[in-house]
């Protein structure tokens, strides 16, 4: 087996005498790339950045821009990263390098103010530069989100700049053109990216262990039943970074191919649970509109292009944002250990805060949501911040209404119990009744009584309560036009 390894802005680096929980930030500060900065340790400010070369969803490759603050770096064996310092090309000899154009756009424009966040600013709009679609809008952006480039601002949700610098940053962002035939990242692309790698790390009583196969991971699974399972690392890189928990034996899914299926059958789709957010949101595109309207609120870019449905719901949180979405869908998950599958229905998947009906040695597998989909949705996030939060209250809808009747009605609820929950009451005081205000109005209390929201840092238990009937009315008045009467 060849030592374990990632090609660090094209130089194969060993990861040795690295621990298996070592991020890929510290990894690469100890090797002298400081570009990379710790801010948080959360994934929240992407000082961070770096690129990774994934499999594309348009073309082999894309660059895509994570938080290397939590991702485990054994967890990038064989694999391909571009940093801030990568981003430059060699110039002639005697000269320094040459600027990417995205750096070159920061530095003129004023976008470096203290400098700390830049680098990070800097990978994660090398990320977007490179981005399949994005074409120019000859009468500008199609809102003040996009620039007339085809720049998509979300690409910069995770990044935090303490200098209140966003508006250079913002005018840097607009005024990058696209890559021309010469830009070696850019013809990277072209090419495949590279295959995951079976690794077996072992350094100091713990080990990383990714397997070939999901039978072997399974299997794995069964001989050790402690063993933390990891995908896009998201919620165990916080673990590890702001509490130290420490795994004795980690085991890699994100890229088993048995995870990364994505299938539309004609009485459900399929979505594999290690396909990142990112991959799921491109390549459904739109074909779900409840969850269309999840992902852009769902943390950040940076997170979306390593988070997981598998993992979102693994972790078995109150307040995580796909479980109402999914809930709202009907969804069910599929539950795969080394004896076969079977399918549980999300609604009766949570059993407490934090727990499952997943018994030790089992997997989420994938995630199906049944067909046809209701055509009255809508997901509502209620957050201090806009975007990059996490949710005082969600609220999902997925509506049919028939001749101006709710015929049936699904609502997913975070942030109210200790677990997701479906609003059931509220389901059945809407079902069989006009879909007018004035139902409206006499189902609202019910819903803004369901579950049981608590005082805590983010809102108050009344503050909850009251988004929740809120909400209804919210979907009301933005669907009344659209459906009939």
């Amino acid at each position: 087996m060849v030592a374990a390894h990632i090609t660090v802005n094209g130089v194969e680096t060993p990861l040795a005498p690295a621990a298996p929980h070592t991020t890929v930030l510290d990894f690469l500060r100890e090797r002298g790339l400081t570009g990379t900065k710790e801010g948080c340790a959360e994934g929240e400010c992407g000082a961070c950045s770096v690129l990774v070369a994934r499999p594309g969803v348009d073309r082999p490759t894309d660059w895509v821009a994570v938080n290397a603050c939590l991702v485990p770096a054994a967890s990038l064996d064989g694999q391909e990263i571009v940093t801030s310092e990568g981003l430059a090309t060699a110039g002639a000899t005697g000269t320094p390098p040459v600027l990417h154009p995205v750096q070159r756009e920061m530095a003129v424009r004023g976008g470096s103010q203290c400098g700390y966040c830049t680098p990070g600013f800097v990978c994660s709009m090398a990320a977007e530069y490179y981005r399949p679609g994005r074409c120019a809008h000859e009468d500008g952006g199609p809102d003040a989100e996009h620039g007339p480039n085809g720049f998509d601002l979300h690409a910069l949700s995770g990044n935090l700049c303490r200098c209140t610098g966003y508006r250079p940053i913002r005018d840097a962002a607009f005024a990058v053109g696209t890559p021309d035939g010469e830009d070696p990242l850019a013809r990277r692309r072209d090419e495949a990216p590279p295959a995951p790698v079976a690794t077996a790390y072992t350094r100091d009583d713990s080990s990383f262990v990714r397997k070939g196969t999901l039978a072997e991971t399974l299997r794995l699974l069964r001989e050790r039943p402690d063993a933390v399972v990891v995908a896009g690392s998201t919620d165990w890189g916080v673990e590890v970074n702001i509490r130290s928990r420490r795994a004795g034996c980690a085991v890699a899914v994100d890229r088993l191919a048995e995870l990364r299926e994505l299938r539309v059958e004609s009485g459900f789709v399929e979505i594999g649970a290690a396909l990142t957010l990112t991959e799921i949101e491109r390549r459904l595109d739109g074909d779900v509109p409840l969850l269309a309207e999840l992902f852009p609120q769902f943390a950040s870019r940076l997170i979306r292009n390593s988070a997981t449905l598998g993992g979102n719901l693994g972790t078995g949180s109150p307040i995580g944002d796909s479980p109402p979405a999914l809930l709202a869908l009907d969804a069910s998950v599929v539950l795969a250990d080394a004896d076969g599958e079977r399918e549980v229905p999300l609604s009766a998947y949570f059993t407490g805060y934090r727990q499952s009906v997943r018994r030790p040695g089992e997997l989420i597998r994938a995630v199906r949501v049944p067909l046809p989909l209701s055509p009255v949705v809508a997901f509502h996030k209620i957050a201090k911040r806009r975007f990059d939060d996490i949710s005082s209250v969600a609220v999902a809808f997925a509506l049919d209404v028939e001749d101006g009747i709710v015929r049936t009605a699904r609502i997913g609820l975070g942030g109210v119990a200790a677990t997701p929950i479906r609003a059931l009451a509220t389901e059945a005081a809407l079902e069989g009744r006009p879909w007018t205000a004035e139902t409206v109005g006499a189902v609202a209390p019910v819903l803004r009584d369901e579950g049981t929201p608590m005082d805590d840092h983010r809102a108050s238990a009344a503050y909850r309560a009251a988004m929740l009937g809120q909400s209804l009315l919210k979907l009301y008045t933005r669907t009344t036009e659209a459906v009939p009467s």
